[in-house]
């Protein structure tokens, strides 16, 4: 495959004078304003028998404006400047390409390179609106570095506020910016930003590449938000994920029926062999660095991509012959490389993030290694695998070796976000892991005025230990749905028939973090000094950590990573004093973080005065060991996770 790559580029540099400006397609495409203020507008459409340009600029004449066919299906438009050299198209007005097939319909479409578009609010039909305002957004803060330790807050900048509506990007950027950069994430990860017609489908279905949804502001907007993001040191991704019938045939961008249809998500898949398709998608990737400054990207569901049976009806084991074969795609690795090649090579700082349910090896190993060069793929067997013991288990029947096997079964030097839970497990029809844990109890018991239930009690510290251990075991960088942090009391459930069009829950509740008579706000701190201890300490940069424990009596779990001790208590009532820890580095080690602190909603049991110190005495594949409090008093339902540090 790497010489297929190698072959594209070729072809690139002969075709086209290379990567770099065939992937700047989005200057020539579409329509741009050049020096003398004449519209240049051009489309792709092989099969189309005739394009018209229409739109209010002149009054919706179907005829008066067609466009010259041009060789390999493209099409050119040139509009002279009005009397008073003004752009003959004003900003902010409708557009639409009149398309006659050779079957002899006329079809009306949106450009595939338009930049923005809008629809009226009970309409189900977008118009292309001409973006071109007078004083466009500056961006002026530079992008941070790449973080060495990946903390990712997943957002949806739509159900980004307590209330119940489509909420906005300066909604996003005043009130939701401030709390990620507080809470310790250095990167944010954005969902449904390219615009999609079904807003339930979570920015799944996009119906506009070049435009950023409409539903949440203007692009300037979005712009801003991004600036601000940057000032703050934060990151951000874009998730990409189709296009349709354009020139009035079924394959044009996708291929056709039935290689071109998805069966089970009723969407398209491109034709990643054509040449046109491969302009259109790089093009995009570098529209979104360039015109919005994003700083990567996550790719969505390519398993669907990487093979010709999109991972259906198929079971991944892990055997080798899985992921080399004639069911493998070619020209949709080929595009992966291409897509990865490019990205890195022009922004060098730039994190592209896979997700991938088969384990395709060497996905996050370089290009020259025969490698697909994705920086990061998501470990989505970790969110399963707590769903899975929640929903199955008693936690005093946790195994504690099954969920460290979990935790740390990922291939050696391909990186991976952990993740306790993403948006997939909030989702209505599944429960996030609060609500797992503390269900009903949620709405009537979590004032902090009244005694502590016992359900609420365990179901707290099981929230703080499951995700430390995630963020310190499993992956070399971290995962949050957006609300998670603190516990959010409900799924989500997206405006549509089923629900009467409810935005009930739609949102995200952050007015309950602000409630100091709440739990919710003990989570979120506990979230906020998980992170910023993993700032100081950086264990997800460091190489993975050393179990020395994986007690199934006392549901104990012990390792450490970049000189952090971790000790998790998973026993549902027993705390352990004098319990003998496993230690490599000699020394006296203090308390840096406890799940236990009343500040995060524990009991204040251990005193972080104590310092504890080595004894030269091997044990549990360490050179030294030293003996610890695990939980100071016994009480029912109770925990303790004590993570304790060298100095």
């Amino acid at each position: 495959v790497y010489d297929l790559l190698q072959k594209q580029l070729l072809q690139l540099e002969e075709a086209e004078g290379g990567f770099d400006q065939f992937t700047r397609s989005y200057r020539t495409f579409g329509v741009q304003r050049r020096p003398d203020n004449s519209l240049f507008f051009k489309e792709w459409a092989p099969a189309a028998e005739a394009l018209f340009l229409t739109g209010d600029f002149n009054g919706w004449d179907k005829f008066s404006h067609p466009y010259t066919k041009k060789e390999f299906g493209k099409w050119e438009l040139i509009l002279p400047p009005k009397h008073d050299k003004s752009p003959a198209v004003d900003h902010n007005t409708k557009l639409k390409v009149v398309v006659h097939t050779k079957e002899g319909e006329r079809l009306y479409r949106l450009s595939p390179w338009a930049k923005y578009v809008t629809r009226e609010e009970k309409s189900v039909i977008y118009d292309w609106v001409h973006w071109d305002p007078p004083q466009p957004y500056i961006q002026i803060h530079p992008r941070p570095k790449k973080p060495t330790s990946l903390r990712t807050y997943e957002a949806h900048v739509g159900i980004a506020s307590p209330e119940g509506k489509i909420a906005s990007y300066t909604n996003f950027t005043t009130n939701v910016l401030p709390r990620i950069k507080d809470l310790g994430y250095n990167c944010i990860q954005l969902m449904a930003i390219m615009e999609h017609a079904y807003y339930a489908s979570f920015g799944y279905q996009v119906t506009s590449f070049f435009a950023a949804s409409s539903r949440y502001g203007t692009p300037d907007e979005l712009k801003q938000l991004i600036d601000v993001a940057h000032s703050m040191g934060i990151v951000v991704l874009l998730d990409v994920d189709g296009l349709n019938r354009f020139d009035g045939s079924d394959s044009c961008f996708f291929h056709s029926p039935p290689r071109g249809e998805h069966s089970l998500w009723g969407s398209r898949l491109f034709n990643y062999s054509s040449w046109e398709v491969l302009r259109f998608l790089l093009s995009n990737l570098r529209w979104w660095m360039e015109e919005y400054r994003f700083d990567g990207f996550r790719f969505d569901g390519i398993t669907s991509m990487l093979y010709h049976h999109h991972g259906i009806g198929t079971g991944f084991s892990g055997d080798y012959s899985e992921y080399f074969g004639l069911q493998v795609d070619e020209d949709s690795l080929v595009y992966l490389m291409l897509a990865n090649h490019i990205l890195h090579t022009l922004y060098p700082d730039c994190i592209t993030v896979a997700e991938d349910v088969s384990g395709m090896p060497a996905l996050c190993r370089g290009l020259e290694e025969g490698g697909l060069g994705f920086d990061y793929r998501l470990a989505m067997a970790i969110p399963d695998k707590w769903i899975q013991i929640l929903k199955e288990l008693k936690d005093e029947d946790w195994s504690m070796g099954n969920i460290v096997y979990t935790l740390t079964n990922r291939r050696y030097g391909e990186k991976c976000i952990a993740y306790a839970e993403s948006h997939d497990q909030a989702l209505v029809g599944d429960k996030t892991l609060a609500f797992w844990l503390m269900d009903k109890e949620m709405y009537t018991n979590m004032s902090s005025l009244i005694p502590m239930t016992p359900i609420i009690d365990r179901g707290m510290q099981l929230h703080k230990m499951i995700r430390l251990l995630t963020h310190g075991l499993g992956g070399e960088g971290y995962l949050n749905f957006m609300g998670n942090e603190f516990g959010h009391p409900e799924w989500l459930d997206f405006p549509r028939e089923g629900n009467n069009q409810s935005y009930h829950y739609a949102r995200r509740q952050f007015n309950l973090v602000d409630m100091d008579h709440l739990r919710y706000c003990q989570l979120y701190a506990f979230d906020r000094d998980m992170n910023r201890t993993e700032d100081k300490y950086g264990w997800l940069a460091a190489p993975p950590a050393f179990v020395s424990a994986k007690h199934e009596g006392d549901k104990v779990i012990v390792f450490d990573r970049a000189n952090v001790l971790f000790i998790f208590n998973f026993h549902p009532s027993k705390s352990f004093q004098d319990y003998r820890v496993a230690v490599e580095v000699p020394g006296k080690y203090k308390i840096k973080l406890d799940s236990d602190e009343v500040l995060y909603g524990g009991h204040g049991r251990l005193d972080h005065n104590t310092e504890f110190f080595t004894e030269l005495q091997p044990f549990n594949g360490r050179s030294n060991s030293m003996k610890v409090n695990v939980s100071n008093i016994i009480l029912l339902t109770h925990q303790r996770s004590p993570f304790v540090e060298r100095h």
